[in-house]
């Protein structure tokens, strides 16, 4: 996708290098978001467009970009597939310190620009709110690399393989993943230990509630077997 000179010039304010992204805690993460929702295009978009416009170098502002449609209870189809599977290669090529890849299949899933942009619009409001809470530099052991940058890749991983879990249509099923995510990526961009350890604690919690909702439906299943066969 191709942007006039004047778009190429906003572009350039998200298309963050690694000095830029050091900037971040002076600079709104939920205004460059906000930047990238008024330029999608308006017939619709696919994860190639939203890394043109977000930037190749700062894939924990994509994360953050991809998460936001689920913090609010807004269902759209299959988006959890294609936007889960893009931040789960993120992770993995961080894990490994290789550059993003996607495959075309996800690549070029085209979007609903509309549905987004109305889901971004609800979902930014919650993300100040989140942005509020992150203050650089806190527990900055948390931040480092080495065996702690490994685990918070790790991190990163099983949030995004838990927003791709089957249970889109019930309720807080991506919400809470998404907040892992969320925090995560803002806690990595701001190097905030404290936004890094609330990613683990939601992760944790998804856990505990996926578990949760898989033993009720076995409980169920069992009921109904029994109620058959009695």
């Amino acid at each position: 996708m191709k942007c006039s000179e004047k778009e190429s010039s906003d572009v350039d304010h998200i298309n963050l290098t690694q000095k830029k992204e050091a900037k971040l805690q002076v600079d709104s993460l939920g205004e460059k978001l906000k930047v990238v929702i008024g330029k999608l295009p308006s017939d619709g978009v696919t994860l190639v467009e939203i890394l043109d416009l977000v930037g190749k170098d700062s894939l924990m502002l994509l994360t953050g970009f991809l998460s936001l449609v689920f913090i609010v209870p807004v269902s759209i189809p299959g988006v959890s597939t294609v936007f889960g599977s893009a931040i789960l290669l993120i992770g993995i090529n961080r894990l490994f310190g290789r550059n993003l890849w996607l495959p075309k299949s996800i690549a070029n899933r085209i979007v609903s620009s509309d549905k987004l942009r109305v889901t971004f619009d609800r979902a930014l409001v919650w993300f100040h709110r989140l942005e509020q809470v992150s203050r650089p530099h806190r527990l900055n052991w948390l931040t480092s690399d080495g065996l702690i940058g490994v685990l918070n890749n790790c991190a990163l991983i099983l949030a995004a393989i838990l927003l791709m879990a089957p249970f889109g249509m019930i309720p807080f099923s991506n919400t809470l993943p998404a907040l892992a995510l969320l925090f995560l990526a803002i806690g990595l961009m701001q190097r905030d230990g404290v936004c890094i350890l609330l990613g683990y604690l939601s992760n944790f919690a998804t856990i505990i509630y996926f578990t949760v909702l898989i033993a009720a439906g076995g409980m169920s299943i069992r009921e109904i077997l029994q109620q058959i066969l009695g």
